[in-house]
C-alpha cells in the first residue's frame, strides 16, 4: 500500500480525531463566504466568460496549493470575485432565488456526514425525514394520506421524467398499447423537460402533441379535449397529460380543473408540473391558484424554486404509491428481498427513485420547516407575487418599454421599442440590451422568443426587492435601447 504523500494529508479525512483541523478550514471558509457576501453590491461583475475559461484551465490540479490559505484565496479570484448573486435586487433572470439561512446550514451538516438516502442502512433518520417531507407535501397538495407518496429528486426535468416513467407503465399496462402509440398531450408552454422525458423513455419523435394555449398563454381545455379525441381516432393511447403550473416563459397556471375533469373522462394520468408555481402550497393568499392538482395523478414540486431553498432540492409526488412499483429494482447487494436481520428494510428508499446514491437534499427543507415555519416562506412567495404585479402596473406606463402582459406568477416579459423601429429591429435589440446589461453587472436579465417576436424576461424571486428595484433594471434597458439604437443610426 503505497503511502500517503504528505503525512499531514492524514488529518484531512472528517474525523474526531481532527476536529481542530476541521474546525480550522470551516471558520475560514466561513469568512471567505461573508467577507464576499459582504462586499457583494451588485448581481455580477461583468467579467468576460473566455478570460474565465482561461484562468481557470491554467491551473494545474496535479500540483495542490500550499494548503487551505492558499487555495481559499484563489478561490476567491477565479469563482468568487465573479459569482453570480440571487439576493441582489439586479438578479432578474433565471429561476433562481436567494436562499434561507437555516438551509444554508443544513447543507453543511450534509456534506461533513455525507449519508446516502438510498436505504435506511446508510443513511437512518434521514430517511424518515424524507418520507415525513414527502409526506407534508402530499398533503399540501390535497392528495389522499394513506395513498400518497414520493421521493425526493434533483430538480424539475428528473422529476418529470419520473412522472411520466410512472406513466407510461401504467398505460402500457393497463392498455397493452407498444411504445409506438403512446402520446403525451402537453401545452405549447410546456417545459423542455417533457420532451426529452418522452425521447429518454423510448417514445416515438412525434409522441409529444403540443396543445394550443389561450389568450393568458394557458393550456386550452376545448383544445385539449379535441386532441384527445383525435389520438384515440387515430388508434393511439394517450398515455399522460402533463398540466403545467407556473410556465417558464410566462408563469402562466393552466386550468387545472378542466383538465383534471378531461384526464378522468378518458382515463389519462395526469401529471402536473409544478416546478415553478409549488410554492404557491405555502401561501396563504394565492393558494386557490392551484386548485384542482389534488386531482393529479403525480406533481412536481422543485424547493429550489419558490421555497427559497438551495439547489439541488425537488420532489415527484405521487397520489398512489402503487404505482412507484414501475421503478421497483431489486439487487442483492443493496435491498435483498430478504432483508436478514437488518432493520426496517421495508423503508428503502432506493425502490422508490431513478437514482440509487442520493444527496440529504430534504434535511435543508426539514431544517427551513422548523427553524422557520411553512407561513414566513409563504410570505415571501406572497412578496415576489405582490411584487410582479405591483411593478407591471408600473412598467405599463413607462415610455419606450412594451410590458406583455400581465404575470400570474412573477415572470414579466417585455421589450425596448421606439416609433421609429421596425418590429424586426426591436428584436435585434433584444440579445445587444441584454448583453450590454451583463456586460456591466448592475442587472440580469434573460431573453426569450414569444410567437416569433424577441422578449426580454424578468424573472422576480427576490421578496427583498422593491417595486423601485424593478424600475431601476426597467430604466438601464431604456437606457441601453436608446444608446444601441443611437450607435446603429450613427453606424
Amino acid at each position: 500500500m503505497s503511502p500517503l504523500p504528505d503525512p499531514s494529508a492524514q488529518d484531512a479525512i472528517v474525523h474526531p480525531g481532527h476536529l481542530e483541523r476541521l474546525r480550522a478550514e470551516l471558520l475560514s471558509g466561513v469568512d471567505l463566504l461573508l467577507e464576499r457576501l459582504g462586499s457583494a453590491t451588485s448581481p455580477a461583475s461583468g467579467a468576460d466568460a473566455d478570460e474565465l475559461a482561461a484562468r481557470i484551465g491554467a491551473v494545474d490540479l496535479d500540483r495542490p496549493a500550499s494548503g487551505m490559505p492558499e487555495a481559499l484565496g484563489e478561490l476567491g479570484e477565479l469563482w468568487l470575485r465573479d459569482a453570480v448573486w440571487f439576493h441582489e435586487p439586479g438578479y432578474a433572470a433565471h429561476l433562481n432565488c436567494p436562499v434561507v439561512s437555516p438551509a444554508v446550514v443544513a447543507e453543511l451538516l450534509v456534506a461533513a456526514v455525507n449519508p446516502s438516502i438510498d436505504t435506511v442502512d446508510q443513511s437512518m433518520g434521514a430517511t424518515f425525514i424524507e418520507q415525513r417531507l414527502v409526506a407534508w407535501t402530499a398533503q399540501r397538495l390535497g392528495f389522499p394520506a394513506e395513498r400518497a407518496d414520493g421521493v425526493f429528486t434533483p430538480g424539475g426535468t428528473a422529476s418529470n421524467l419520473h412522472a411520466l416513467h410512472l406513466a407510461r407503465d401504467e398505460a402500457r399496462e393497463c392498455t397493452g398499447a407498444p411504445l409506438e402509440r403512446l402520446r403525451i398531450l402537453t401545452s405549447v408552454d410546456a417545459h423542455m423537460s417533457v420532451d426529452r422525458a418522452a425521447r429518454l423513455l423510448g417514445l416515438p419523435a412525434d409522441a409529444v402533441l403540443a396543445v394550443p394555449v389561450d389568450a393568458r398563454r394557458r393550456l386550452d381545455p376545448v383544445a385539449l379535449s379535441r386532441s384527445l379525441e383525435a389520438v384515440r381516432e387515430a388508434g393511439l393511447t394517450a398515455m399522460a397529460i402533463v398540466a403545467t403550473a407556473g410556465t417558464t416563459d410566462h408563469g402562466a397556471i393552466d386550468p387545472l380543473p378542466e383538465i383534471a375533469g378531461l384526464a378522468a373522462a378518458h382515463g389519462v394520468w395526469l401529471h402536473v408540473d409544478a416546478a415553478y408555481g409549488g410554492g404557491l402550497l405555502l401561501s396563504t393568499r394565492h393558494r386557490e391558484r392551484l386548485a384542482g392538482i389534488e386531482q393529479a395523478d403525480s406533481a412536481t414540486v422543485d424547493f429550489h424554486k419558490t421555497f427559497f431553498q438551495p439547489v439541488a432540492c425537488s420532489a415527484v409526488v405521487v397520489r398512489d404509491r402503487r404505482t412507484l412499483r414501475h421503478v421497483a429494482w431489486h439487487a442483492d447487494y443493496l435491498n435483498p428481498a430478504d432483508a436478514g436481520g437488518a432493520a426496517v428494510r421495508p423503508a428503502d428508499q432506493v425502490e422508490k427513485s431513478l437514482q440509487t446514491t442520493r444527496r440529504f437534499d430534504p434535511l435543508k427543507l426539514w431544517l427551513s420547516l422548523r427553524v422557520l415555519g411553512p407561513d414566513v416562506l409563504g410570505s415571501y412567495v406572497d412578496a415576489i407575487v405582490d411584487l410582479a404585479r405591483a411593478a407591471h402596473q408600473r412598467l405599463e406606463e413607462e415610455p419606450h418599454l412594451t410590458v406583455r402582459s400581465a404575470p400570474e406568477l412573477t415572470t414579466l416579459l417585455l421589450r425596448y421599442e421606439h416609433e421609429a423601429m421596425s418590429p424586426e429591429e426591436g428584436d435585434a435589440l433584444v440579445p445587444r440590451i441584454r448583453a450590454a446589461l451583463a456586460a456591466e453587472g448592475e442587472a440580469l436579465v434573460a431573453a426569450t422568443r414569444v410567437e416569433g417576436r424577441r422578449w426580454l424576461k424578468l424573472t422576480l424571486l427576490n421578496p427583498l426587492a422593491t417595486v423601485d428595484d424593478v424600475l431601476a433594471i426597467a430604466h438601464r434597458i431604456v437606457e441601453a435601447g436608446h444608446e444601441l439604437a443611437a450607435t446603429e443610426v450613427s453606424a
